[in-house]
């Protein structure tokens, strides 16, 4: 768990003390410090706001590239940090507020890699202004989906039955379509991203090793 005040750390040990299946292995100020503890957990319980000045968006990234996925605890009064961090991948919201068994269900969904469905994660997407939807025909959806999973320019060429050079004339107009949207998508990580938010892409989850 990643929060600066003690208070909250010590409420989710005392609800986690009748819960044989859930255990606190660890916790910190700062992500950089809970991950020098260890990097071997399942999910992270995340406050949104931190006393070194990192953003929701840096914090949940640095842990998503460590295989850690996040659940974000917060009071909830801030909706731009809670769209920041959905906008970074977090698996979900849930309030500090919540109910002990609402709380429960959240963290146990985010250890096995699953979305945080709640009320508070849809208003984080939905009311987030830099997720305008992006119309794309059919045949560039396609493209978006396969490139942003990993394919190259030839290897969508072959799906599709395009030359490689029709694909990145493909990708030159979805590039365009999310510049237009306020959505740059400078990177093929930023497609990959972009194809998440809009739904073309499922949500990553966290690989568990065998």
């Amino acid at each position: 768990m990643v929060d600066d005040h003690r208070a909250p750390v010590w409420g989710i040990e005392r609800i986690f003390e009748q819960q044989p299946d859930l255990s606190l292995v660890a916790s910190a100020a700062t992500v950089g410090e809970l991950l020098d503890q260890t990097t071997d957990l399942d999910v992270v319980i995340l406050d949104l706001r931190l006393g070194d000045g990192t953003t929701p968006r840096e914090n949940v990234e640095r842990l998503t590239e460590h295989g850690i996925g996040t659940v974000v605890y917060t009071s909830g009064e801030h909706p731009d940090l809670l769209r920041s961090a959905a906008r970074a991948g977090t698996l979900g919201v849930v309030l500090k507020s919540a109910t002990e068994g609402e709380i429960i269900d959240a963290i146990r969904a985010g250890s096995r890699g699953e979305e945080v469905l709640t009320t508070e994660w849809a208003a984080a997407i939905d009311g987030d202004p830099n997720l305008d939807a992006v119309e794309l025909s059919p045949q560039l959806q396609r493209v978006l989906t396969l490139y942003a999973s990993g394919g190259t320019s030839i290897s969508v060429g072959q799906e599709l039955g395009v030359s490689p050079d029709t694909v990145n004339e493909y990708l030159k107009r979805i590039r365009q379509k999310y510049a237009d949207a306020g959505r740059p998508t400078r990177t093929k990580l930023d497609l990959f991203k972009r194809a998440v938010e809009d739904g073309w892409l499922p949500m990553p989850q966290r690989s568990r090793p065998e």
